[in-house]
């Protein structure tokens, strides 16, 4: 299993957005069930906090968009967008190093 410490690149498909986060942090905001509480949670770790506070707004509004699962008046909630983005980067992780490891 992977150390909670090490952490682990995530990047929007263009690249104009991209963070790291530990494989810990990953795990508490991706699993099965509600993740709401634990992305609230997340982002008042301070590192965290910094990083997405650092996102533009509309370019977080865009790079959402491309997924196609959000319509023009949900995104405009830049605060529901920095949940999303940071659940999206926590799933990445997790899926990734799990489909990396899977014969582990």
């Amino acid at each position: 299993m992977a150390d909670g410490n090490t952490k682990h690149w995530f990047s929007t498909g263009s690249g104009l957005i991209e963070f790291e986060l530990t494989w810990d942090q990953a795990n508490i905001g991706y699993h099965q069930g509600q993740c709401d509480s634990d992305i609230a949670e997340l982002r008042k770790v301070p590192e965290i906090a910094e990083i997405l506070g650092k996102i533009d707004k509309d370019t977080l509004r865009k790079e959402l968009d491309e997924y196609g699962a959000w319509d023009e008046d949900e995104l405009k909630d830049h605060d529901a967008n920095l949940n999303r983005i940071l659940w999206l980067a926590c799933g990445y992780i997790v899926d990734q190093y799990l489909s990396e490891h899977e014969d582990d």
